[in-house]
């Protein structure tokens, strides 16, 4: 299965990222077959591809801007190079681990 991500040409990063999805999450997933994380099965998977192959950039852009106005959220942009260091520090903070060099 090839895995296609839509580019926001505003943030020229994966669309997925607005709805707290990375790649390498959509990646895990993919390898994972039929493991699949709690709650998801495969006919979870099929619709979320499903949904986002036969959206249109409209309708694409309706979300994103959707998602902007959702209270809770704060959105910040950030070079791509800090992601990974950034998702660290949230996975140590989730565990408990924030102190922790």
């Amino acid at each position: 299965m090839r895995i296609r991500f839509y580019i926001d040409p505003e943030t020229e990063l994966p669309h997925i990222f607005n709805h707290t999805v990375t790649e390498e999450e959509v990646m895990e997933v993919r390898r994972m077959s039929n493991n699949y994380p709690p709650g998801w099965d495969e006919e979870r998977v099929r619709r979320v591809l499903a949904h986002y192959e036969q959206q249109s950039e409209e309708e694409a852009v309706a979300e994103d801007e959707a998602a902007f106005k959702q209270e809770g959220q704060t959105f910040i942009e950030i070079p791509n190079e800090l992601l990974p260091k950034i998702l660290e520090l949230i996975a140590r903070k989730e565990t408990g681990m924030a102190g922790e060099q």
